[in-house]
Order: structure tokens, then C-alpha cells, then sequence
């Protein structure tokens, strides 16, 4: 496929959807053979490196189905436009999107946001109206408690949360972790309590607990400070991905050389750029790795790669297996609707994707697989381990 630079390919991926948006939509209907999907995307501000994330393995799934579905049930094929609006990474303006694309682009179903704080404010106007909504990367598990029209393609926070304190304590033989983490954010505050529960619960201790407030601060010498005087073991860091790099050069720069764990806001390129040298020997919780023995996941990472140039992280895996998701619920509905799109959803098992084996829990939750990847000093990603549910 052709490659696109990050810059072009997310003006025109918009333009392109947005200028076909005005053709027509399954249930809305102007053309009954069109089924509409609304992406809601960090476009702009200071979630569009995730954003792009989402958009570019949306647009190259539409290209692998050209743009058309087939409903098993009745042999019918539909065109499928995929409808993108920015979300600007902030909580009103997602509510906005999608009032936007359920009202005006009538949409049958709803990708992303991938942030938990854009999810959680978008959730409640999708199921309001009955429209199905997946979140590519909302970990914290209040999502889908907002209703039964909302799933997610990312494991929850309390799993990640014990997938790293699980390695941290039996992989790493640390006994005494040390956390710095945003209590601003739901996120973090999330998965640090999950690790701290789970890391206790195995033997360990929480020996120091750091805490700031928002991502504008970018000091964090005191906070280290408190945890280079304790006996801790291991730091782990469970932050948003523009906040890491500086914590991550400045525990280095303090010459903490305790191992580092974090959660999957790790697993973004921007991170290592910033970064630099220091992330070599990080560790963290991922929903994919491109080294995996998975003939599928290699087959998935040599198609991305041979697209953009750019190895898949979780960000794109996920987004790519939320069209994924959205797409075999299209197949199997039993009647092309907002409402047959989401009992097929909730009917997922054994769904085979780039990350491995995908099913739906009672919940909407994904029951899959987390990774370990580790990064050496030129910002290259391994594979360590995989952790099964």
C-alpha cells in the first residue's frame, strides 16, 4: 500500500470522509445501502499523536474490505463510510462530536475516543441514543458501566494495573515499589491504585507514594527526591505518554537506576523521541507487540509497516480491531440497525485479531491477552512475556 506522511494523511483522511459524509446513512436514510461509522479522534490538540493513531488504521481497514460489508443473514451488501470528527482530546468537545454524529451524520455505530476522560464524558449521549460505542483505548473501568451500548477493545485498568504489579513482583523479584503518579487524572490514579492493591496482595510493600497534579507540571525533583531516600525496589509509573519522557530523564538525571514499569501510554513513539537514551531498560504493559510468535500479529505488523513505514504499537492495533469488531457485528446483526449492530457486539467470542484471541465479557470488556515490551537505548521495543488473563 502507499505510504503517507503523519501530517498529510490526517488532513486529507478527514477531508475525504467528511466530504462523502453528505451522501447518505443506514437508519437516517437517504441511501439504505450506506452504513455509517462515526470516528471520534483526537484530530488536534494535545492528544493528536494518539489521534493519528486511530484514523490511519481506520482508513487502511476500510481499504482492506473496499469500503463494503456484506449482512450474512441477508446477503445484502452496503457501502460503509467511515465519518471522522475531531474530539480535540477534551471532554466537552467529545460530548459535542458525538451529539454531532449521531444528529447530523446519523450514524449506526461509534469508534474511539481512545482516552478515558473523552470516553467517559461521549459515552452517556451514545447509549442516551442507542448507539453503539467502542472505545479504542479507554482503560478506566468506569466506561462501560455508563450502559450496555458501550464496549471498549482495550483490557481495564485493574487488569493492567496487576499485570505490572504481578511482573514487577515475580519477574523482576521486586519486593518494594515506589510510585509517582498524576492524581489529576483518572488514568493514573486508576492504575496506581490497582498496582498498589495487587502488589500488596502478592507480598510486596508500597513504600512511597508521589503525587502532582495535571500535566502542566514538568518539575518533578522533589517527588524524587522523597523516592530516591526510600528502600524501594522498583518505580512504577502510571502516566499519560506527555508527562513520561521528562519523569523518565529526570529519574535518570537523579541517578535512580531502579528498574521502571509503567502502563500502555508507554507504548507511543513520542514518548521515545522525547525520551532519548533514557528509556532504555523501561518496561511496560502493552495490548500488542510486533515481535510476537503470533502469525497474525506478524502478518498484521508486516502490512502496517509496509503501509505508513511506522511499526504498530497498541494505539493502532487496537483502533484497527475496533473497525474489526464493528465490521463482524455488521456481518452477523441479525437486522442492520444501531440495535442489532450492538447485540451482535455483545455476541463476539473468539474473535481472531492482530492481538490475539478476542471475546466480550458480560461487561463489555475485552477478555485478551497483555504484553511486556521493553525498550533499549535507541527506543527499539522487545517483547518480554505474555500474561493471559
Amino acid at each position: 500500500m502507499k505510504k503517507y506522511s503523519a501530517i498529510f494523511f490526517g488532513a486529507c483522511f478527514v477531508l475525504v470522509l467528511m466530504a462523502c459524509s453528505r451522501q447518505g446513512v443506514t437508519g437516517g436514510t437517504s441511501n439504505e445501502n450506506v452504513i455509517r461509522i462515526g470516528v471520534s479522534a483526537s484530530v488536534s490538540g494535545d492528544g493528536a499523536a494518539a489521534g493519528k493513531m486511530i484514523t490511519q488504521p481506520i482508513e487502511l481497514f476500510a481499504k482492506s474490505i473496499d469500503n463494503k460489508v456484506t449482512h450474512k443473514a441477508s446477503g445484502k451488501t452496503y457501502e460503509i463510510q467511515f465519518i471522522v470528527e475531531d474530539n480535540e482530546n477534551r471532554p466537552e468537545v467529545a460530548a459535542t462530536v458525538n451529539r454531532r454524529l449521531i444528529d447530523e451524520h446519523k450514524v449506526a455505530a461509534i469508534i474511539g475516543p481512545d482516552a478515558s476522560k473523552t470516553m467517559l464524558a461521549a459515552a452517556p449521549v451514545a447509549q442516551s441514543a442507542k448507539i453503539p460505542q467502542i472505545g479504542t483505548f479507554p482503560t478506566n473501568e468506569k466506561v462501560t458501566q455508563v450502559g450496555n451500548y458501550i464496549f471498549r477493545a482495550c483490557f481495564i485498568d485493574p487488569f493492567q494495573g496487576k499485570v505490572a504489579a504481578k511482573y514487577a513482583y515475580e519477574n523482576l523479584n521486586a519486593r518494594r515499589a515506589a510510585i509517582l503518579y498524576n492524581n489529576a487524572d483518572d488514568y493514573p490514579t486508576g492504575l496506581q491504585r490497582s498496582f498498589s492493591e495487587n502488589f500488596k496482595a502478592l507480598g510486596g510493600a508500597v513504600v512511597r507514594v508521589e503525587e502532582y497534579t495535571g500535566s502542566e507540571v514538568k518539575d518533578y525533583s522533589v517527588q524524587l527526591s522523597a523516592i530516591k531516600s526510600s528502600d524501594a525496589d522498583v518505580i512504577f509509573l502510571p502516566n499519560l505518554y506527555v508527562e513520561l519522557p521528562l519523569q523518565v530523564q529526570q529519574i535518570r538525571q537523579m541517578n535512580i537506576t531502579l528498574p521502571i514499569v509503567g502502563g500502555d501510554s508507554f507504548d507511543i513513539s513520542e514518548v521515545v523521541t522525547i525520551a532519548g537514551p533514557a528509556i532504555d531498560g523501561v518496561q511496560y504493559v502493552a495490548a500488542f507487540s510486533a515481535d510476537s510468535a503470533d502469525p497474525q500479529a506478524q502478518e498484521f505488523s508486516k502490512m502496517y509497516f509496509d503501509a505508513t513505514g511506522i511499526q504498530p504499537n497498541s494505539n493502532v492495533v487496537l483502533s484497527w480491531e475496533s473497525a474489526m469488531i464493528v465490521y463482524n457485528a455488521i456481518q452477523n446483526a441479525a437486522e442492520v440497525t444501531p440495535d442489532g449492530i450492538r447485540n451482535a457486539m455483545a455476541a463476539i467470542k473468539n474473535l481472531q485479531t492482530p492481538s490475539g484471541n478476542f471475546s466480550f465479557d458480560e461487561n463489555r470488556n475485552p477478555t485478551k491477552s497483555a504484553q511486556i515490551i521493553r525498550y533499549n537505548a535507541q527506543g527499539q521495543r522487545s517483547y518480554v512475556t505474555t500474561v493471559n488473563p
